[in-house]
C-alpha cells in the first residue's frame, strides 16, 4: 500500500531516536551469548561425552514436545524472510543505512542466533529426522509468508509487537517443560531465546507507543486491521514433503495446544497485554474512525474468549516426517 507523507515523517521522527532504542533493547554483539556457549564444546576431549549426556537427557521427552520444538527450529530458521520483509517497508532506507535499516539488521543478528542454536542442539539430539526438517526449513524460506501488513510499518510494529511476545511465551513454556522432563541444558537454551524476544517484543512495542503520541488516529486503525485480520504466525505456510503449503502447521498448531505451550487463550492474553502497554483506553486525540476503532479492540478479547470457550484441540498425535 502507498504510505501517505505524514507517515513517513512520523517513521523519520520515531527513527531519529533509533540508536538509542539499539542501545537499550539489544546487546553488544562482543558480550552477547552465541549458540556455542550453550552446546558441547567439539574442541574438548570430553566432547563425546557431553553429546551421550544430551542424548540421554531427551529420550523421555514427549512427542508432541518433539514436534513443537522442531516447528519452533524452523520457524526461527526462516530468518531471511522475516528481514526482507522488514526491509521492504515504507520508511526504511536500506541503500543510505539509514536508523531503521540499521535496528533490522542487528534486530536479525541476534535471532540468527535462536534457530542456530536449537539446530544443532536438535541435530546432537538423535531424536530428528534432520533432512525432513531441513526440508520444510527450505519450504518455508522459498514459500514466503503474508502477515497482512503490506509495506506499511504501523501494521508490522502491531504484527513484531505482537509475535515476539508469542515467541516468548513459547520458547517460555518449552523451558519449563525440558526442566520438568529433566533436560535442564535444553530448558537453559530455551530459557535464553525466550528472554531475547521479551527484550525484542519490548522494543517494538516502544515502536508502537511513539506512533501513538504522534499520530494516534492511524495507529488505532492500523491495529484493529490487524487484530480483524487476526495475527498469523510467521510458519502459517509451514509443510513437509508430500503435503500441501501450509498443512503440517495445523497439526504443529494443534501439538502446542496440546502441550500448553502456545495456546488460544495465550493469544488472547496478549491482546490484553497491548491494551493495556499501550493505554489504548487512554489514547487521546482520535478522529472518529480511530474512536470506533478503539471501541473495536477494548471489546475484542471478551470477545474471543467466549470464541475459545467452544473451541476443541484434537487429541489426535499426527505422525510428523521430523521425528526419528
Amino acid at each position: 500500500m502507498s504510505l501517505s507523507g505524514s507517515r513517513l515523517d512520523v517513521m523519520r521522527f520515531v527513527g531519529e531516536k533509533i540508536d538509542a532504542l539499539m542501545a537499550e533493547y539489544l546487546r553488544p554483539i562482543e558480550t552477547n551469548w552465541q549458540p556455542t556457549d550453550l552446546l558441547p564444546d567439539s574442541t574438548q576431549d570430553n566432547f563425546l561425552d557431553e553429546v551421550k549426556l544430551l542424548r540421554e537427557s531427551v529420550q523421555e521427552l514427549p512427542y508432541d514436545y518433539v514436534a513443537v520444538l522442531i516447528g519452533d527450529t524452523i520457524t526461527e530458521e526462516a530468518l531471511p524472510t522475516y528481514e526482507s520483509w522488514l526491509m521492504d517497508m515504507e520508511g526504511v532506507d536500506q541503500e543510505n543505512g539509514n536508523g531503521w535499516s540499521r535496528w533490522i539488521r542487528s534486530w536479525t543478528a541476534e535471532e540468527n542466533r535462536h534457530g542456530d542454536l536449537l539446530n544443532k542442539f536438535l541435530y546432537l539430539s538423535g531424536r530428528v529426522n534432520m533432512r525432513a526438517m531441513e526440508v520444510s526449513t527450505q519450504y518455508l524460506i522459498a514459500d514466503g509468508f503474508d502477515i497482512g501488513t503490506g509495506r506499511d510499518p504501523y501494521r508490522n510494529f502491531i504484527y513484531t509487537s505482537f509475535q515476539e511476545l508469542a515467541t516468548n511465551v513459547s520458547h517460555r513454556r518449552t523451558a519449563t517443560l525440558a526442566k520438568q522432563a529433566g533436560c535442564p541444558q535444553l530448558s537453559k537454551i530455551c530459557g535464553v531465546i525466550a528472554s531475547d524476544e521479551m527484550r525484542h517484543a519490548k522494543a517494538y512495542k516502544a515502536f508502537v507507543g511513539q506512533i501513538f503520541e504522534v499520530d494516534p488516529s492511524e495507529m488505532m486503525l492500523a491495529f484493529e486491521d490487524m487484530m480483524r485480520k487476526k495475527i498469523v504466525m510467521p510458519a502459517h505456510f509451514l509443510r513437509e514433503t508430500g503435503v500441501k503449503m501450509g498443512q503440517t502447521f495445523s497439526h504443529f498448531s494443534d501439538a502446542a495446544q496440546r502441550l500448553g505451550v502456545y495456546t488460544t487463550q495465550d493469544y488472547i492474553e496478549i491482546a490484553d497485554t497491548l491494551l493495556a502497554d499501550w493505554n489504548i483506553a487512554a489514547v487521546n486525540d482520535l478522529n472518529d474512525a480511530g474512536q470506533r476503532a478503539r471501541d473495536y479492540l477494548m471489546a475484542l478479547p471478551n470477545r474471543l474468549r467466549r470464541v475459545a470457550d467452544r473451541t476443541k484441540v484434537p487429541t489426535l498425535e499426527y505422525p510428523f516426517s521430523w521425528i526419528a
